[in-house]
Formats: C-alpha cells, structure tokens, sequence
C-alpha cells in the first residue's frame, strides 16, 4: 500500500472526506500526500516528484520555497511570531498594495479571501445603507453564506451551486447576474438598483476555469454602478499580484471602489485584505460603525512572507519567466489537442490558463458548464501518472510562476502529448 493511501485512510476517520478542502478530495482514486515543495515541483510522502500547476491554487507565484522569501521567513520567526499588538511590517506591506493599487487608499488586513470579501460586502451595506448585492453566477467569493450562492469552484465541482445552511433569508438578499452580460446587470439593477449597496465580481472568472472579462464589460459595471449609487467591490484575491503589480485593475484599466486581495500577499501563509478610498475604509472599526477584528490580523509571518514576495516581483524577471510560461504552455496544449482532433477552447490571461473541451468561446457559467470534464479529469489522472499535477476540477485554474522556465514548461508539453495519446488508445472521450 502507497503511503498517500494508508494516509488518506487514515485521515477519513478523523477529517471529514479526509480532507480540509473538498476539491482535495476530487483527486482519484485517492490524493496524494505531499512531503515538500521546491520551485516548481511538489514531492509526495511517496517520493514521486511533480511538475506543479496547482501552486497552492494560486498563491505561490515565485514557486515553492523561494530562498528570498525563505530566508525572510526563517530569519523573522526566530524573534517571535504572534504579539497581539501591531508590528512595522504592516504599515510597509500597506505602503505597498496603496503604491501599486490607485483605488487603494487604506488597508485592512485580515486571515483569508472569504474572510475579506465578507469584510468587503458588511463594509460596502454600513457605507451605503442598503441590503442586497449584486453577484455573477460561477463566480466563487469563498464560503460566505451570503456569497455562497450558484457559486463556482469545489461548490460547482461536487454539485452544490449553493449550500445547506445558508438561510433563505440571507440568500434573497443576493441577486446573481450572467457574467459578460452586462443587460442581465441591467435588467436586475432596473428593478432593485436602489437597495444594492454593491456589484462583486471577479474580474476574471477564476474559480470556474479560467474566463476573462469581454470587451468593456468591466467598464460597463462601473458605469452602472456609478449611476445606481451602488459600490463596486473587486475579489482580487486570485488575481491581486498575478497579471501584475497592480492585479486585474491595472491591467484592464478600471477602478473598483472596493478590493479583496489574498493568496499572493500572504506569500503562501494565510492572509486577506479589504482596500478602498479613505472615505469608505473609514467606517470600519475603530474609526467607524462596521466591525472588523481578529486575533491573526496582520499576522507577522504572513506579512513578512508577502513584503517578501513583492519584493522579488518588483526587483526581478519573475512576471516575465511566469508569462511566457504560461503563454508558452497554452499554446503548446492548443498545439497537442488540435493535431489530435480534440475540440477545445484554451483561456489565457498572463501566468494562468485553463482548457475547456467544448467547441466555441466560453464567456460565463453556462459555456463552461457544456465542457466534457469527463475528458478534462481523464487528462489530469493521465498528467498525474506522468509527474504534472493540474488542478483536478474543470473549474479551477492552471497556474504558472516563475520557477516554470523553458525546460519544466518542455518537459509538461512531452507529457501531455504522451497522454493524450494513452487517451486516444483508450477511447477516452
């Protein structure tokens, strides 16, 4: 018996599924468990090594154990690593996210992505004085009841668009909108634009594969909700320090009034961070009447690990390394399933991509959900046995970092070709 299933085996009779994320437990037949990770491979506690894509789900830009960031990390822990009192560390990782983000005046740090966005959406009702938000059906803002509705991510993966325990009473409050639709945002905001206090949205879909924005949809959010008075909150916590220093607002060239940011900042530790203009950041406690606390708020080992981080994407070729290699991957998969015939549609926006097994564009939760993830989980359990790893749902995203260089990104392009062709032999479709 491997060591990952004497473990898994284990773990079921004291973690529930095994696991403490449901989509680590999409991996078949059982996951696998890892002993470390270094630049851009994972080594289970089986001694396989693996070509990683996954990156912690997004995080881990610069790859495993980076030794800028390692040695920063290690150096710092020695002195102590929870005081319950503020640390210098803070105010620089804030100096650097007002710096890079223009709609970022003030920060708040918190533990999560879902511990910000629902942070965000208690923040945007205390400013504005109203009920509902406005939502995009896939688009996934972590497990927060009020959010947590046709959500995407390990929601869509096992079929639970919306959870048991999310009160109707809450879940009414949220109206849910096509993304790249902007008639559907209109329509909606026609009848109940006056009680919305926000429009959230990922401004890449990111946790239904990978779906970027069309045309000036982005645009066509902020007008609309400039003329409703509604705010617009931007869940920039996949995206946040991925397309760039200025995460998907610098890079599409639209404002949100308020950001989620996660994952990246945190260098691969927990961490979340609520940003907006003085004004708004104003009515959060201390200052004002919306309440926010939390004993790990600006954990020091979190935000050393994240300065760090930033640091090297600032300083370094990391962006460029992770961008050609995740342009390069693209059109090489692209290259692979048309020579075999297989109808696809690839997604790419800089250091991520994810293939869809459909004909035409996906633009939204419907195109991607025409997909064959039948062929998309068969190509990652054939990967899986050659060394890659992709995430194992459709609905998640493949990422790229900067320990990917020209040589992993060849060596993954071998193995898909290898697999698809153990594919095509075995009927796989």
């Amino acid at each position: 018996m491997s060591e990952s299933k004497r473990l898994f085996e284990e773990a079921q009779r004291v973690l529930v599924g095994g696991v403490n994320s449901p989509v680590r437990a999409a991996i078949r037949p059982y996951p696998f468990f890892v002993r470390e990770g270094k630049g851009p491979y994972l080594i289970t506690v089986d001694g396989n090594r693996l070509i990683d894509y996954v990156l912690g789900y997004g995080p881990l830009i610069l790859g495993h154990a980076p030794e800028a960031v390692t040695r920063r990390i290690v150096e710092y822990v020695s002195k102590g690593w929870l005081y319950g009192a503020p640390t210098e560390l803070e105010i620089t990782l804030a100096k650097k996210i007002v710096n890079h983000f223009p709609s970022i005046e003030m920060v708040r740090f918190v533990n999560s992505g879902g511990e910000a966005v629902a942070t965000a959406i208690r923040l945007a009702r205390g400013y504005t004085g109203r009920r509902k938000i406005l939502k995009f059906e896939g688009c996934y803002h972590g497990a927060v009841d009020s959010v947590l509705v046709k959500a995407g991510s390990a929601a869509a993966h096992f079929g639970s668009p919306s959870s048991a325990g999310v009160p109707e009473d809450v879940a009414k409050l949220t109206l849910v909108a096509r993304y790249n639709d902007l008639d559907s945002v209109e329509k909606i905001m026609r009848e109940e634009g006056n009680d919305v206090a926000a429009i959230i949205v990922e401004p890449i879909m990111a946790n239904y594969g990978v779906i970027p924005p069309r045309n000036d949809f982005l645009k066509g959010l902020r007008e609309v909700a400039d003329r409703f008075g509604s705010l617009l909150i931007f869940d920039e916590v996949v995206t946040g320090y991925r397309l760039g220093l200025g995460g998907a607002q610098r890079y599409y060239g639209v404002k949100a009034d308020i950001t989620t940011l996660g994952k990246i900042i945190g260098g691969g530790f927990p961490v979340g961070a609520v940003g907006a203009r003085e004004e708004i950041m104003s009515k959060l406690s201390p200052k004002g009447p919306v309440f926010n606390a939390g004993t790990f708020n600006g954990h020091p080992i979190s935000m050393i690990a994240g300065l760090a981080t930033i640091e090297v994407l600032e300083t370094t070729n990391a962006y460029e390394i992770a961008i050609n290699a995740s342009r390069k991957l693209a059109e090489g998969l692209d290259d692979v399933l048309g020579r075999y015939g297989i109808d696809h549609t690839i997604n790419w926006v800089p250091t991520m991509l994810q293939v869809f097994f459909t004909k035409g564009e996906v633009i939204d939760h419907e195109t991607a959900s025409r997909s064959n993830a039948k062929i998309y989980l068969n190509l990652h359990e054939e990967l899986l046995k050659r060394g890659v790893f992709i995430a194992p749902s459709q609905f998640e995203a493949i990422f790229t970092s900067a320990a990917h260089e020209d040589s992993i990104i060849n060596e993954t392009l071998r193995q898909i070709e290898d697999s698809m062709k153990a594919m095509v032999l075995n009927k796989v479709n």
